[in-house]
């Protein structure tokens, strides 16, 4: 049966859990997600568990958990030859999702810019720690730091005793699942008015 977003095809440039959780999300709805990674593999694969206990790139389970019903293609986007390539696929999608740090895009040459221009009704949405503009912006994140800066933290754990979080990378997967109601407002924006804009989700 399909999905409420069957049809559209995303272009994923994300890694590690926020951004490719958002995009597992959409291919979990119908759409049609194009994973680029890198020729090193995305950080995501160095996390377990591991089949058999076995830490190979290829046997990660939360690498497989969060790129699930995702096609995918391996680019080296520092390699100016690829920009065709990407340009390609720009040319197929219906949006594109990344999760580089700030300036990352437009110093590869595949910016908002060269995305806008290529295709003007396409919206670009970028997932960073805390946006494209910010005074934070080149701050790295972690599931703490999310915790205290969202103010989640205040209703963790025991008045009297050091913070605390949930396990793991539960506030990145929760970002995501906010990321990807983002990706389906620009999504429905495209479809309703053809407008093209670049999404900050911080």
């Amino acid at each position: 049966m399909p999905g409420p977003l069957d049809g559209a095809t995303v272009l994923d440039l994300t890694e590690w859990v926020a951004g490719p959780y958002a995009t597992k999300l959409l291919a979990d709805y119908g759409a049609d997600v194009i994973k680029i990674e890198r020729p090193s593999g995305d950080p995501s694969r160095s996390v377990g568990p591991f089949k058999d206990n076995d830490q190979h790139i290829e046997k990660s389970g939360s690498f497989f958990y969060l790129n699930t019903n995702k096609r995918s293609v391996v680019l080296d986007l520092k390699q100016a030859s690829t920009r065709d390539l990407v340009a390609g696929l720009i040319d197929k999608a219906d949006i594109v999702v990344e999760s580089f740090r700030p300036g990352a895009l437009d110093r590869l040459g595949i910016g908002w810019d060269f995305i806008h221009a290529r295709k003007p009704e396409i919206a670009l949405v970028s997932i960073t720690p805390f946006g494209q503009e910010s005074p934070y912006r080149d701050f790295k994140i972690a599931d703490g730091v999310l915790y205290g800066f969202a103010g989640e933290m205040y209703s963790m754990g025991v008045q009297d005793r050091e913070p605390t979080k949930m396990y793991g990378t539960a506030a990145l997967a929760e970002c995501g699942a906010a990321a990807a109601t983002a990706v389906m407002a620009a999504l429905t924006v495209t479809e309703l008015q053809g407008i093209g804009q670049q999404v900050d989700f911080s």
